[in-house]
Parts: C-alpha cells; structure tokens; sequence
C-alpha cells in the first residue's frame, strides 16, 4: 500500500486514474515496465495482483487516451474488480486532501487506504454506498424495466441504494414497491458485486411476486413490464450481477413450465 517514485524497473500492470477516468492507450490497460510507457518518477502503490503481475496505481490524468472505466463491465470479474478499487481510491485521495473537521492537510496512511490528519487525529477510509438489486419471477415471466440513467435499450432488474437506518430486506420492499408499485415475497440473498459507479456494493436477492399491478415512478423508469422468459429483450452483458440475476430467474421460469 505504500507509495513509491517509479524508478523505471518497476514491472506489472498500469491503471492511471483521475477523475473517474483511466487511461487506455490503444484501448487496453498498459502491461510492462515502467520505463516501457514512460511513467518512470511517478508515484505508484500496489492495489492487488492480476495474472500473477502487480497491478499498480498512479493517480494522475494523461493527456490523451482517458476513457470511462465502464469499459470493464463486461471483462473479466477480477481485473473489473480492480480496475473499480483503483478508480474509487484515486477519487478518495483525490477528495481528502484536507480534513473535513479542521481544514488541516492530511496524510496518507502507509498501512491502510486511509487519510489521516495529524492536526486533529481524525481518520478517514474510502465510503462504499450499499445498493440492492433483484430479479423478481411472477410464474414464467421477469420483471425487467428501462432505467432513466441508462437510455441504451437495455433492460434490467430493479436496484436501488439503501437508505439510512434500514436493513438490506427493507430497501428491496420499499425499492420495489416505490418504482414498480408492487409487492413481493420469498426474499432471498444470492449474491453481491463491488459497482464502481461511483461507489457501490451491489447486494444481490431473488424475490416472488405477491400482488400489485405495476406502476412505475418515472424519474427512475422508462418502462417496466413482465417478459416470458423466452422472450427477453436486450438484458445487461454477462459477469454482471444483473445478468446473474436475470439468467438464475430465467432457469426458476423454466423449472416452473416443466
């Protein structure tokens, strides 16, 4: 975790990051030494490990080649896994520069992601906002809506963030009930996926629909509706958790037209 001048030597793969962005020269994450793509007297720290090679960050913004790090949705889930780490801890530091109590500099931790501010000894860590997201079955058919933040055709489960003072099995209720106007039953966890968007721990549950016709509230849906899971429209790419979601509900539908 420590941070270091880069002396040239250094070999492993490069994610260069500010501002949500990172960059891509010839559109792929850069993998050598330093010296090889000219970051050498850069500061560096290790965040992980990727194909037995460090994966290094360096908070910085070229001058060309940034690009949206949703490129890596649809790679493999541990590299978008640290792809993410690296995004969200670059904007961390970038957003603590000084404490937020007494408007002190503050210091980076060389043990933890942290910041620390040696005026006041307050402490700060990367906050992860946690969401929740739920594929809903009604005999053979999905629920899947259109979200007003993502005007691409694709359609997908419901999601929402967690509100303060509540479980995770109440945001699903309320989520539901709040965007979709109906109710549901037989809640039950999957899964979970870091979501780098900006910052989110997507939680993953499965859920029955109870009872309700759906209305949809439309400053966060297009359109919502019920699909026979052999007639799905355009659904989110695979190593998703969306996509898990929506490929466990279809096989439910199937055992339930057997």
């Amino acid at each position: 975790m420590i941070q270091q001048k880069l002396t040239g030597t250094e070999q492993g793969w490069w994610i260069v990051s500010l501002e949500n962005q990172i960059w891509l020269p010839q559109g792929e994450l850069p993998t050598g030494t330093a010296r090889e793509w000219s970051l050498q007297d850069h500061m560096a720290q290790p965040i992980g490990e990727w194909l037995g090679n460090t994966v290094w960050l360096i908070r910085h913004k070229m001058a060309s080649d940034m690009s949206s790090h949703r490129l890596f949705v649809d790679r493999e889930t541990k590299l978008f896994q640290l792809v993410g780490r690296a995004v969200q801890l670059a904007e961390f530091y970038r957003s603590h520069h000084y404490c937020g109590y007494c408007g002190h500099e503050m210091q980076h931790s060389q043990h933890e992601w942290a910041c620390l501010c040696n005026h006041c000894q307050e402490c700060y860590y990367p906050q992860i906002a946690p969401s929740i997201i739920v594929g809903i079955r009604r005999d053979e058919h999905i629920l899947l809506a259109q979200h007003q933040r993502s005007r691409n055709g694709i359609h997908t489960v419901l999601a929402g963030f967690v509100e303060v003072g509540e479980t995770l099995e109440e945001a699903v209720h309320r989520e539901v009930m709040e965007e979709s106007g109906i109710k549901i039953c037989n809640l039950r966890y999957v899964a979970s996926q870091p979501w780098p968007f900006p910052n989110s721990l997507m939680v993953g549950f499965l859920a029955d629909y109870d009872s309700g016709e759906i209305t949809i509230d439309p400053v966060e849906l297009i359109s919502a509706d019920w699909y026979r899971y052999d007639n799905l429209p355009l659904i989110p790419p695979s190593d998703t958790i969306s996509r898990r979601l929506i490929d466990d509900t279809v096989a439910l539908c199937r055992q339930q037209s057997c």
